[in-house]
């Protein structure tokens, strides 16, 4: 292929790029915001590196192509009745709101299992977009735009988990119940999550902050960090410090968070602590007192974060299901529930 040949190539993968309006139960496979980010690392790449280009585009065309033959099952909101039996969002609500733990897969709809697999091929082809344009000295502002909307896909796909696991708490309220249940559906049917992207800079600013000041274990107390990580934050998250973190379940999933171990692992740090009638222990000491390497990552690589939240989710899960002491819920968890609960009462 000449340079014609190839310059005229990508002009028509941009045009193919811009799609009609989505109907309404169709996932989507970019949103407004991405396609823009999309299109502008497109006619940077024209110049830089059309091979790139071409390549990137096919793969953005890809999750286009996944995105249509997803949206042919039926929508969360579809009413149908099969061999007698009624299938409506309200019939799916019921059954996100009863099921026990463990026990979802199998009643879930289609469209929501393999809308998972399309959101983490989206994760994938964005983080290598990402790759690129800071490989190939993109202004700083439209890397920085490229890694936020990759941590924007990646909380859209962690939000799942975390209304899954708010749905398996039997003490949660059940009006907050139903608007878990509601948005979890509503998730489904787009691949798109409001409550994500609201949560998504608060968290992604919070890990950041968190990676920065490397918690260096002191006495365990951790109120130092806590203090750091809630400055310049917005006021949701303040709000939640303030009324929250006098909760057990909260106060310990914060400083799992925050020290980047288990309860378990902070509960024999501390009891190492009062042996020694020691105030404080270096951070040298923490992985011979442990027996293992502690895994306090600082990297702004998305997946890492994802990995942490499914750690301390299962580790969570575990306490609960075994009825030991420790977190039952992770902060991410106790964060959504929050905001859900204040959004109930700006209802009402």
């Amino acid at each position: 292929m000449d340079s014609s040949q190839l310059y005229n190539g990508m002009d028509s993968i941009i045009e193919s790029l811009k799609v009609t309006a989505p109907q309404p139960s169709d996932i989507i496979a970019l949103n407004n915001q991405e396609r823009e980010l999309i299109n502008r690392f497109f006619e940077n790449m024209r110049v830089y590196s059309p091979e790139t280009m071409v390549g990137v585009a096919a793969r953005i065309m890809d999750l286009e192509r996944l995105s249509v033959s997803i949206s042919r099952y039926p929508s969360m909101y579809e009413q149908t009745s099969f061999s007698g039996q009624e299938r409506s969002i309200q019939t799916l609500l019921d059954t996100l709101c009863t099921l026990n733990e463990g026990g979802k897969l199998l009643y879930l709809p289609t469209k929501a299992i393999l809308g998972q697999g399309f959101l983490v091929a989206k994760f994938h082809a964005f983080s290598a977009i990402t790759k690129v344009a800071k490989n190939s000295f993109f202004p700083e502002q439209n890397v920085k735009e490229l890694y936020e909307a990759t941590v924007n896909v990646m909380f859209t796909l962690m939000a799942e988990d975390v209304y899954m696991s708010l749905l398996d708490d039997p003490n949660l309220r059940d009006d907050v119940r139903h608007d878990v249940a509601e948005s979890l559906a509503d998730l489904w049917e787009h691949r798109l999550d409001p409550h994500a992207s609201r949560v998504a800079p608060v968290l992604d600013a919070v890990w950041s902050t968190r990676d920065k000041i490397i918690p260096n274990f002191g006495t365990m107390i951790g109120t130092s960090e806590l203090l750091l990580l809630s400055i310049e934050l917005d006021d949701t998250w303040n709000k939640f410090i303030s009324e929250r973190i006098s909760i057990p379940d909260v106060a310990s999933s914060m400083e799992e968070f925050l020290f980047g171990l288990s309860y378990e692992d902070i509960s024999l740090i501390r009891e190492e602590l009062k042996n020694r009638r020691n105030t404080a222990v270096g951070r040298e000491d923490v992985e011979g007192i442990l027996g293992h390497k502690t895994e306090i990552k600082t990297t702004e690589d998305p997946r890492i974060f994802y990995q942490a939240y499914t750690k301390r989710r299962n580790n969570a899960s575990a306490r609960k299901r075994l009825g030991v002491k420790g977190p039952w819920k992770t902060l991410e968890d106790h964060y959504m529930q929050f905001i859900f609960e204040k959004n109930r009462e700006q209802k009402k």
